[in-house]
């Protein structure tokens, strides 16, 4: 007998990183309706001028879903401070069967009260301030604690994609998924960490993170006033 697909809701807004969430998309694609979630029905560009339609707006997303996801990227810090986003996740995060994340996605779901006491990752640059919302940082391609998955930087949505759908489907579906994408990775540099890469390139990354993080520090103090 089929499987009855799954409903899956990912988060969509201004700025996002386009790799967070085409990385899981693909994966579940096969198994999940797909839900792409944000306010209107406008076209929305990606942190690389990428448009992206969403399909679904807030009040049109199924109350019950059994992954609701959330990426990471540039316009995060415009979510974190949007009360309807904030509701919105909170809301269909109270009843979802697993609260999902890539990237700095996992700090947007801290900042809407999904990951206080949970164990989580983010992207490396980021990690650091996942504690300021409640959660315990942990240094992984991907966590899973109780029904929150969270995946790292970017491209470990792949990674994080294959997990879940293992969760959901077993880890025969997440090994022929694997297989149809020629997920194979085979890196030309070993820089794709703070270990490989080294102390110089990682310092002038973080410098480029530093306005996003100073922004997003300062979230989560006003959250510890209000």
């Amino acid at each position: 007998m089929e499987e009855q697909r799954l409903e899956v809701g990912m988060l969509l807004y201004p700025g996002l990183t386009l790799l967070d969430l085409i990385g899981p998309q693909t994966v579940l694609s096969w198994h999940a309706n797909i839900h792409l979630i944000w306010k209107t029905r406008d076209l929305i560009y990606s942190d690389t001028g990428i448009g992206i339609q969403p399909n679904c707006t807030f009040s049109e997303c199924p109350a019950e879903l059994d992954v609701l996801f959330v990426p990471g990227g540039e316009g995060m810090v415009a979510v974190m401070k949007d009360p309807d986003v904030l509701a919105f996740l909170a809301d269909r995060g109270a009843r979802a069967k697993y609260v999902t994340s890539v990237c700095t996605g996992s700090i947007i779901l801290g900042a809407a009260g999904l990951l206080r006491g949970y164990r989580a990752t983010s992207h490396w640059g980021a990690s650091d301030m996942l504690p300021l919302f409640g959660a315990e940082r942990v240094e992984a391609r991907v966590v899973l604690d109780r029904n929150r998955m969270s995946g790292g930087g970017v491209t470990a949505g792949i990674d994080f994609g294959l997990t879940l759908l293992a969760q959901l489907r077993g880890a025969d579906a997440a090994k022929l998924t694997q297989l149809a994408m020629e997920y194979d990775p085979q890196p030309p540099f070993n820089a794709g960490s703070p270990k490989g890469a080294g102390p110089e390139l990682t310092e002038q990354l973080l410098n480029l993170f530093e306005p996003l993080s100073r922004q997003t520090r300062e979230i989560a103090a006003e959250r510890e006033l209000s």
